[in-house]
């Protein structure tokens, strides 16, 4: 017997699984896009681990937990709401080992949507994106980096967006709050690119349009484009013993070995 639930909503991204064969279960739980953590336990019987993995099953589900399909076909709904714009991104995660082919998943499930679907997910990223350009989370990744151009910095937005809702804003308050996902990159940098464009890609999916009539589209229906501000940087890239000072715990473990 084998089992899969998600709880994704506006404020948890969260899998659950168990496998139950013979005497032993395993359970494998954690936030969605992460390896999450293993648990296992023997019984005397088969028919004992089967009763007790029916019932942690029961009591996840009355927890808010959903089977994968289910959690999808309600994430799949009509319209497109901000709501169901994190559930997306989530379940990417969630359906896919790497950001490659999560990306490729979620341009496959946009192109299945309407037009006007796209252009509104699109609308939700570009809205909460903009949220994160801070002269603080610059500093925080020029530390992570070794260093962060005007292009990198918007990859490594697209990379925290990715992250979901609750850490996305949390690192808006505190860069230093994503150190447990950087430590899961091991050497890799925090940039996802793709993912800036998948709401294009997926319009020419489904349209055989290219980026300049998705572009034309999407100005007509979301309106004015947004502006960037001048950012102003409260940092200076040759003063380390500032950066050290604003981002102390960033700086202890990229400072002298960035990543990259």
């Amino acid at each position: 017997m084998e089992k899969s639930l998600v709880c994704i909503t506006a404020y948890s991204n969260k899998f659950w699984k168990i496998k139950a064969q013979g005497t032993l279960f395993i359970v494998s739980y954690g936030r969605i896009g992460t390896r999450g953590s293993i648990n296992t336990k023997e019984f005397s019987s088969e028919e004992q681990c089967l009763k007790e993995a029916n019932r942690l099953i029961e009591s996840k589900l009355k927890k808010g937990y959903q089977e994968v399909e289910k959690q999808e076909e309600e994430i799949r709904g009509s319209g497109m709401t901000e709501d169901q714009f994190w559930g997306l991104l989530d379940m990417a995660h969630y359906k896919r080992d790497d950001l490659e082919e999560q990306v490729e998943w979620l341009v496959g499930k946009l192109a299945r949507k309407s037009v006007e679907d796209i252009i509104r997910f699109d609308t939700h990223f570009n809205h909460q994106y903009h949220k994160s350009y801070t002269s603080d989370l610059w500093a925080a990744a020029f530390i992570i980096m070794g260093g962060c151009s005007d292009d990198s910095f918007d990859y490594f937005r697209a990379w925290l967006l990715y992250l979901g809702k609750e850490a996305y804003e949390e690192a808006i308050r505190n860069p230093e709050s994503i150190i447990p996902y950087l430590d899961e990159l091991e050497e890799d940098v925090p940039e996802f690119e793709d993912l800036l464009y998948a709401a294009s890609l997926a319009f020419e999916e489904k349209t055989d349009l290219d980026q300049e009539a998705y572009l034309d589209l999407y100005g007509e229906m979301a309106g004015k484009d947004y502006e960037q501000p001048d950012l102003e940087l409260g940092w200076e890239e040759d003063d380390e013993e500032a950066l050290r000072q604003k981002f102390p715990l960033l700086w202890k473990l990229y400072g002298e070995t960035p990543l990259g």
